[in-house]
């Protein structure tokens, strides 16, 4: 049963389910631009985008890192689904300056090519983002 003035988050990658826990709110990035959520909010159905789910609960806060995916609010359960996730603090931030620096290295031809380098860049950018604020 979910306290009132909570939401249910639900946090699922393809291996496994991180998170199944009360929140009081949170925050992620949508593939357009970022949105809090708290209890009470309107359902919604949206894209996710790469970057930090940050998440209050009643002890505390923690901080995800989040690559792109899916998100549902249904009443007080918010469900992300997301290929990869992680908590920021695993994130090596040397290992995604090597990324980013990968990832700039390519040069597309195609407009898919374009769009995957696009992503890997965006992708890398808010790892390394994440990472040197941890450091």
């Amino acid at each position: 049963m979910i306290a009132p003035g909570h939401l249910q988050l639900v946090l699922v990658t393809p291996e496994k389910t991180l998170l199944d826990e009360p929140v009081v709110a949170l925050r992620f990035p949508l593939f357009d631009g970022k949105i809090g959520v708290l209890p009470g909010r309107a359902p919604l159905i949206g894209r996710l985008g790469y970057g930090e789910l940050s998440i209050k609960t009643s002890s505390g806060e923690k901080s995800y890192f989040i690559d792109g995916g899916f998100v549902q609010v249904k009443g007080s359960v918010v469900s992300i689904l997301t290929s990869q996730s992680m908590p920021t603090s695993a994130i090596n931030a040397t290992a995604a300056g090597e990324q980013l620096a990968t990832a700039l290295a390519g040069v597309p031809t195609t407009d898919v090519e374009f769009a995957i380098k696009d992503s890997e860049v965006e992708r890398a950018r808010q790892m390394l983002s994440l990472g040197r604020r941890g450091v």
